[in-house]
């Protein structure tokens, strides 16, 4: 079984509406009710900082930062995690610098924050995500990448890299700067990491499909997944031999992609299709609960997964994630959450709407950015 990855300490000073807020935790899952705007989901929040990117609304770091405050803001953790102990600060201070978040582990400054990933994963539900079946592709495909960053950190970079080398090429094309050398160089490395990209995006949700197929029945539909739109004729071949096809097929294009504007083909065209398997039916023409459903139990099988390849379980952020399920499919819920062995974070108005977990969470009520037991 996966070893738990659990927060005990929860320090927040100038995050949303909490000028200060303190959360002593033990290993179980902690329950966070209160009337809508309380500040619930804020603290979900400020435990989604404790991986990399912008946090689980992808906010502007500045506007993270309370209202009325004279500098920054600041998440402190203590998580027993993948390598022990760690102390976790991170936040930004404000002034010129207020989009570069900072992090310390251990009260040492590292460069990078891909370096959570060494501590723990971070996964989360939120109704912001209700419509990932219906709404555009950029969604789904931030939601894929998001899955493969919890089994791959260097994701990120790569996928950071990648759009940085396509602006270069998308703005010399748009100059009508058609410099072999230069377009070359780009090009290369573009399908380089373009190819890495794919590959891990592949891997992850061959993983996937392969643990859901092995899951069998659950209280919740399981989703047949794929991926559309590179890549789609590869039948198998060598990625090596992808990554020269890519290469060639930049160049050919550059005179396309010129009149276009933007680079028309590549990893950031990617589209995650996904299908209600029992139902056989695509997931944007399911019902509304359905879709909701099927999100609930894809987010859990990807929490399956990264405790079963990291060897420990993520910490998970479900907000409002009782609202739309009746009572024996919260209990299955709450029963599928606690078998995954680790720690999450649940928010919703009604404490009765989680009273089946009983003694295996810490309830806490939440009101205008204060926070009792």
């Amino acid at each position: 079984m996966a070893q738990k990855t659990s927060i005990s300490r929860l320090n927040l000073t100038d995050f949303r509406n909490y000028a200060e807020a303190a959360l002593s935790l033990d290993d179980r899952h902690v329950v966070l009710t209160g009337d809508n705007g309380s500040g619930k989901t804020n603290l979900l929040e400020a435990v989604s900082f404790l991986s990399p990117g912008r946090g689980l609304r992808r906010a502007v770091l500045s506007d993270v930062t309370r209202v009325g405050a004279s500098g920054g803001f600041s998440v402190f953790a203590h998580v027993d995690g993948r390598d022990g102990d760690v102390a976790i600060g991170t936040g930004i201070d404000g002034g010129e610098d207020s989009n570069v978040r900072r992090l310390r582990l251990n009260g040492t400054t590292v460069r990078s924050v891909e370096e959570l990933t060494d501590h723990l994963s971070v996964l989360w539900l939120t109704p912001a995500m209700d419509g990932l079946f219906t709404g555009g592709s950029s969604d789904r495909r931030r939601f894929l990448d998001r899955l493969v960053l919890s089994l791959d950190p260097a994701h990120g970079r790569r996928a950071a890299d990648y759009e940085r080398a396509m602006r270069s090429r998308n703005r010399l094309l748009s100059e009508g700067r058609f410099d072999p050398s230069w377009l070359s160089g780009i090009e290369v490395q573009m399908a380089e990491l373009g190819i890495a990209m794919a590959a891990a995006r592949i891997e992850m949700l061959g993983l996937l499909s392969a643990l859901v197929a092995r899951s069998g029945e659950t209280a919740f539909p399981s989703p047949d997944l794929a991926l559309s739109g590179f890549l789609d004729d590869r039948d198998g071949r060598p990625f090596a031999e992808l990554e020269e096809e890519y290469v060639i097929g930049l160049r050919d294009s550059r005179y396309r992609d010129a009149a276009a504007g933007r680079t028309l083909a590549g990893p950031h065209r990617v589209d995650l299709l996904v299908r209600h398997r029992e139902k056989d039916m695509d997931a944007a023409r399911c019902s509304t609960g359905e879709q909701k459903a099927l999100l609930v139990g894809l987010v859990l099988a990807h929490a399956r997964l990264t405790a079963d390849m990291t060897g420990h379980a993520p910490v998970l952020l479900l907000d409002e994630i009782a609202a739309h399920l009746d009572e024996g499919r919260r209990a299955a819920l709450f029963d599928l959450v606690d078998g995954l062995g680790g720690q999450a974070f649940m928010t919703g108005t009604d404490q009765a709407m989680f009273s089946a977990l009983g003694a295996r969470a810490q309830f806490f009520t939440v009101s205008h950015g204060k926070v009792v037991a």
